[in-house]
Formats: C-alpha cells, sequence, structure tokens
C-alpha cells in the first residue's frame, strides 16, 4: 500500500482532548479499510501567517498513513464535512521518516537556545559596543556657520 503524510488543522477553541478524539476518529476510518496509521504528531496551537476561515490560531497534528487510496479518499470527505477542521493535505511519500519530524525537532532546538543564556553583544539595543571598548568621544561640535552661502 501507498505511504502518506497527512497534515490536519482544527480551530483554536477546540480543546487538546476533542482534538485527540478527532485523530482517533480519522484513526480508525484508515484502521476499517485495513490501513495503519504508523504514526501521530501533535505538533500544537500555533499561529496562522494569515486568517483562515476567521482563525488566527490553529491545532496541528500530522499522521504518518500506510493505507489504500480510497481509505485516505474516504478519510479526506469526511474531514471537509467538519467544521472543526480548518484545512488538512495528504502528501504521498516514499517512505515514512524515522525520526521526529521537523516542527518537534524546532521545538527541541528552541529549548537548546534557552539554556544558552544571553548573547554577548549590544549593537544598537543600548548594550556595550561588540569590540568591547568604551564608546569614542569626538569632542565637541565645531561653530555653525550662519552665512547661507557657503552651505552645498
Amino acid at each position: 500500500m501507498p505511504l502518506y503524510e497527512h497534515v490536519f488543522l482544527t480551530r483554536q477553541d477546540v480543546s487538546n482532548t476533542q482534538v485527540e478524539n478527532l485523530t482517533k476518529q480519522y484513526s480508525q476510518i484508515i484502521t476499517e479499510a485495513e490501513g495503519k496509521v504508523a504514526r501521530t504528531e501533535y505538533w500544537g496551537l500555533k499561529p496562522l501567517a494569515y486568517k483562515i476561515k476567521k482563525s488566527r490560531k490553529a491545532h496541528f497534528t500530522m499522521l504518518n498513513i500506510d493505507a489504500s487510496p480510497e481509505a485516505v479518499a474516504e478519510m479526506e470527505r469526511k474531514m471537509r464535512i467538519s467544521t472543526d477542521i480548518l484545512r488538512f493535505m495528504t502528501i504521498k511519500v516514499d517512505e515514512h521518516e524515522t525520526e521526529p519530524s521537523v516542527m518537534m525537532r524546532k521545538n527541541d532546538r528552541d529549548d537548546r537556545r534557552d539554556s544558552r543564556g544571553p548573547r554577548g553583544g549590544g549593537g544598537f539595543r543600548g548594550g556595550p559596543p561588540r569590540d568591547g571598548g568604551a564608546p569614542r568621544n569626538r569632542g565637541p561640535r565645531p561653530p555653525r556657520s550662519d552665512n547661507p552661502s557657503s552651505e552645498a
């Protein structure tokens, strides 16, 4: 059977338990059609780049599916009917990834960045200059000439 990666977005006002129930419901459609859901990843409530059906945020969920095209089509048909699903996308792949998806690795990276501590250099944000020295004092300004003909 072909392999698929399926990502769907659920409305922001749906609770986590309802998202889990929707995931189980769509996984059950696949298993009833002799297919298999290899892995399920909940990516969390994330902001959208633009409004979709008046929503600014959505719950993201990914499924790795090993099923017939008819089973995937039936699952997509039921998702189109559901008012809780904002968008979905199914992609046919040659093989499923064995490691965590990019979205899950991104969370790990963000956690590691927080543990590194503050970064050096201040630049325009008011910190010390990057070369470590004190700010240069250029001395007093030259006197202003009131002669308008000398201006360029």
